[in-house]
């Protein structure tokens, strides 16, 4: 009893160092992920810890299904709307992007590491996919967004990458230890039996668990846990009929989100505890996996194979496959640049050993490296990126309360907290000039831990206040639009960014130019400035902007595929 005792205080120590630490990653800019890698090493044989780790088999399986609950979390909170312009592009780098960055970086780990043309395909495959969460974990935590074309692209690309990854990985294996050659129709047709069987599986299923969320009668505190289970079941489900069960996840995560109205917040919010504990678990277990002694010898060789790879393989293959969609520069070497690996390549580095090969821990140990020089080189410096580039959007204010009040019957209402920090342009105006949505009720106002009292006219809000209303679950979204000034409003506010004059989309350029003293080109006098924008944007979306003379336009409104307003900016 007394050594059952001593495992769960050593279990429960290291979680409560790892979630701790989220106070320190921000401050620092490190991923969480990398903290949570070194407290499992730390945690070690080789560190002050010394624990003894090597069940393979366990990390395995505790890998490959905290992989699996973070995809579903992840296609749980894919915005659908985005795929308007983040689809094709996703799609690209997630199959010929993978593709196209694994052979270069294969090649390049032969020549380094002084190995077999497929054994250095295998190490370009294992590391072939990017961990896109950690990104967003960094870029969250610094109050960053990024804008719509590129944070969808990136969104949905680290949502179905990795069963391209993991395609190429058991393929190579496959290669390499079958003394018979595998033709290029079987290998294609493996390709599409697992992609498109695992798409079906997962449109499926996610269908079914999101109908059985709407419309069985359960305890409120269950459909988080069927929405759970009915994601990991369609997993085993694909993985058992040999398709993508990564693949099946996220898109059953995606149909549920998609699909499921009244409690969807309350399961995204179980799903976010979830996602947070199968990372830790994830990476405590890895980290304590490793033997840091063992690492040394391979770190000189596999330091170079990725520097190259993040320098040469990933922005060849982000280059080659927005090549189509007019992506900008700046757009195309930050999606280069966050192609962070995490998670998977060190699961990936399993597989070998699950097939069998007397070699996989030399696989292990590169992987292991690549992984921590990524976080630690291109980690640091995601968010400063995105600064220098233009392409993060500031936010002002933050919803931080949803309940939804469950009454049976009754309209699906919500009880809703917003909080307002400086620069909110609601700040001075009292309480019956915030334009609410009709069919909201304003509760109360918190200020300093205190309800405010007095007449509505002459209360003004401040920064730090705090409010509460009760409003329909559908008109939550529009309130937002009002309180939390998302990045369009926000940008909005923002003339540095925006310009100052806002235009009909319709206007010629020919009469812009003479109103406002600038050139046109002549073949471009009859232009509106809606032809003008799409001529440089297959697909615009807010903040895209084109210069024309000494002036700029930016696009400032949008309504699905139609501008509807933009704005003019002077030269300083």
């Amino acid at each position: 009893m007394q050594s059952v005792n001593l495992i769960i205080m050593g279990i429960t120590l290291l979680f409560l160092l790892s979630i701790m630490a989220s106070m320190i990653s921000p401050r620092l800019g490190v991923p969480l992920l990398l903290v949570f890698l070194v407290i499992g090493m730390l945690a070690g044989e080789n560190g002050p810890g010394n624990i003894p780790f090597d069940n393979i088999g366990m990390a395995y399986v505790i890998g490959t299904l905290a992989l699996a609950v973070i995809l579903f979390d992840g296609g749980l909170r894919t915005n659908i709307d985005n795929f308007r312009v983040g689809l094709r592009p996703a799609l690209s780098l997630a199959t010929l992007g993978v593709t196209i960055s694994s052979l270069i970086c294969g090649l390049i780990a032969a020549w380094v590491l002084d190995l077999s043309i497929l054994e250095g395909l295998l190490i370009g495959a294992i590391v072939g996919s990017t961990d896109a969460a950690a990104v967003f974990s960094i870029l969250n935590m610094q109050g960053l967004t990024l804008k719509s074309r590129v944070g969808a692209t990136l969104e949905i690309e680290s949502g179905i990458n990795d069963p391209m990854a993991i395609f190429l990985t058991l393929t190579l294996i496959s290669l390499i230890l079958s003394d018979t050659r595998i033709g290029f129709l079987s290998l294609a047709g493996s390709f599409v039996w697992q992609m498109g069987m695992g798409a079906v599986v997962g449109i499926v299923c996610g269908r079914l668990l999101a109908r059985g969320i709407t419309h069985l009668s359960l305890s409120p505190g269950l459909y988080p846990l069927l929405a759970l289970f009915g994601g990991v079941f369609t997993f085993a489900l694909a993985t058992q009929f040999g398709a993508s069960g990564f693949l099946a996840i996220y898109l059953a995560g995606l149909m549920v989100g998609r699909h499921v109205g009244h409690g969807i917040y309350s399961i995204e919010r179980f799903h976010d505890g979830v996602a947070w504990l199968a990372q830790i678990s994830m990476f405590l277990i890895l980290g304590m996996l490793v033997t840091p002694a063992e690492l040394i010898p391979f770190a000189p060789g596999a330091l170079l194979v990725g520097l190259l790879l993040i320098m040469v393989a990933r922005p060849v293959a982000v280059w080659l496959c927005l090549l189509p969609f007019r992506f900008t520069w700046q757009e195309t070497l930050f999606i280069a640049w966050v192609g962070l690996r995490g998670a998977v390549p060190i699961v990936l580095a399993m597989f070998p050993w699950d097939a069998g090969m007397e070699q996989w821990r030399s696989f292990f140990n590169v992987a292991f490296v690549i992984v921590l020089m990524s976080l630690l080189l291109q980690g640091w410096t995601v968010t400063p990126l995105a600064k220098r580039l233009g392409l993060n959007i500031p936010t002002t204010s933050a919803r931080v309360q949803r309940v939804e009040m469950g009454i049976p019957g009754q309209e699906e209402l919500e009880f809703v907290g917003y909080r307002l920090v400086k620069d909110n342009p609601l700040l001075g105006h009292s309480l019956v000039a915030v334009p609410l949505p009709e069919g909201c009720r304003l509760l109360c106002v918190l200020r300093d831990g205190r309800i405010l009292d007095g007449d509505p006219g002459s209360l003004q809000l401040e920064a730090g206040d705090y409010l509460y209303l009760l409003a329909p679950t559908a008109l939550v979204p529009e309130l937002d639009r009002v309180l939390v000034r998302d990045a369009t409003a926000d940008w909005l506010a923002s003339q540095a960014f925006f310009g100052e004059f806002v235009l009909n989309p319709r206007a010629r350029l020919r009469d812009l130019g003479e109103l406002y003293n600038f050139e046109v080109p002549p073949e471009q006098e009859n232009w509106s400035v809606t032809r003008l924008i799409f001529n440089r944007y297959r697909q615009p979306v807010i903040g895209d902007n084109v210069r024309c003379g000494k002036v700029e336009f930016v696009v400032r409104e949008m309504d699905a595929t139609r501008i509807l307003k933009v704005s003019l900016k002077l030269p300083h």
